[in-house]
């Protein structure tokens, strides 16, 4: 296929399933072409290119109301830390605070500081507080900006101290998480060297000690749920499986093993997925493209690594659906990020890729149902094997990664919460005055 953009590939009128808008608010009939693509299947996944753009949470939050509305899902699942997650489900079924606090406090890895997540969450409280089945809220991801176990960690001891009031634990596990702890995810590099300059015995003592939590929670496991619940004792118990991972992953992450480091992340929130859909019958699941699509996929410098999505693919089965995003132009993450330079400009989409056949395939934004393709349109998605995630291209079979494709033509910058921003530590208000000093 020439890779001149005035032969480039396109798909037929009959496979492009146009889009009205983004607008989460507006009518969703448009979005009718879902039913099919999900069938009866217990997970949906939308995945996104890019974080902290302004349209891929919009789209994940109109599929959501979809779903909820159409459908009657009553749990949403997000990339968003576990133990932060509990805060989220607390505000939208009525609890007290103001939004932005939740904004800043119950996301990780800053993601919860954009416009797109307060209307998604007031739109979330206002339908909770009249429906007859609220909807429920999971973080499944790790929390503590992905690097430090400190969060989880102080979740467990919390409920030690509950369930086992006379119970000491050694407070040297909780100092040793401290020394590495990152308050938000401009810290990830200074967490990082501090766990690697640590004496290794206090890293083994580290180790040592959450697996002796484990150990104890699980002999224990009748004694506790009667003093608590088996809930509470269940969300504790999940906790600490995430501390587990993210000790494997800083150790790993310090001595330059980004592959150990991603497959330990990606199997447990496979884990705490099933975990989930153990309290709920069918869940929507927001997160990164590459987490979601059920093949192998790569970052710079690694091989193609089992995430998310191929292990609830493997789980699953056909419970399992996945629906994945691509991108014209405009603004995603870029490099810059730890220096504050948070965006850069997306250029055209490399010719013969993904995103180069979408976006020649339609001006507006629009789905792809691939499970109902021609024959000629399966061979030019077969044929379009990149696919663009952020700035940089992942080897994939679209056909066999997704259940669907929606196109986005121009993705923009985020727009910051003001509320969210206020409530967020200083590190992130400095980094974010000296984004938008720069003209972001």
């Amino acid at each position: 296929m020439s890779t001149n953009i005035s032969t480039q590939a396109r798909l037929s009128d009959q496979a492009v399933l146009p889009l009205h808008t983004l607008d989460p608010a507006a009518p969703l009939d448009d979005l009718g072409w879902l039913d099919e693509v999900i069938g009866d299947a217990r997970v949906v996944a939308i995945g996104e290119s890019s974080h902290y753009s302004t349209e891929f949470p919009r789209l994940r939050h109109r599929v959501l109301r979809y779903l909820v509305q159409r459908h009657g899902f009553v749990a949403g699942t997000e990339e968003n830390g576990f133990v932060q997650g509990q805060l989220v489900h607390d505000w939208i079924n009525g609890g007290p605070g103001a939004v932005g606090t939740v904004m800043a406090d119950g996301f990780g890895s800053l993601t919860g500081l954009w416009r797109p997540v307060r209307l998604q969450l007031e739109w979330l409280r206002e339908h909770n507080r009249t429906a007859a089945e609220p909807v429920r809220y999971y973080g499944i991801d790790l929390g503590g900006s992905n690097v430090t176990p400190l969060p989880s960690l102080d979740a467990v001891l919390g409920y030690l101290a509950e369930a086992d009031p006379g119970y000491r634990p050694d407070p040297v596990l909780r100092e040793i998480a401290l020394t590495f702890a990152a308050t938000s995810a401009f810290g990830i590099p200074a967490a990082v060297g501090g766990y690697g300059a640590l004496e290794p015995e206090r890293k083994n003592t580290l180790t040592a000690g959450l697996a002796g939590l484990l150990a104890r929670l699980a002999a224990r496991r009748i004694d506790y749920t009667a003093r608590t619940g088996a809930e509470s004792y269940q969300r504790a118990q999940r906790a600490l499986h995430a501390a587990i991972t993210l000790d494997v992953m800083v150790r790993a992450m310090a001595q330059g093993d980004l592959e150990t480091a991603s497959l330990s992340r990606e199997a447990t929130l496979a884990d705490t997925v099933e975990w989930v859909l153990r309290r709920e019958d069918r869940i929507v699941l927001g997160a990164h493209n590459g987490h979601v699509q059920r093949v192998p996929g790569a970052i710079p410098g690694t091989p193609p690594m089992t995430g998310l999505g191929v292990h609830l693919a493997d789980r699953l089965g056909a419970d399992y659906r996945t629906i994945g995003t691509t991108s014209g132009s405009g603004q995603v993450l870029g490099s810059g990020f730890f220096a504050g330079e948070f965006f850069e400009e997306l250029p055209e989409p490399r010719p013969g890729s993904l995103d180069a056949l979408m976006a020649a395939s339609h001006d507006g934004p629009f789905a792809v149902n691939l499970r109902t393709l021609g024959e000629a349109d399966r061979q030019a998605v077969r044929a379009a094997g990149q696919h663009r995630n952020g700035t940089y291209y992942n080897e994939l079979d679209p056909l066999v990664a997704y259940d669907a494709l929606v196109h986005v033509p121009v993705v923009s910058a985020g727009e910051p919460d003001a509320e969210a921003l206020a409530a967020s530590p200083p590190e992130v208000r400095e980094m974010f005055a000296k984004w938008q000093g720069s003209g972001g």
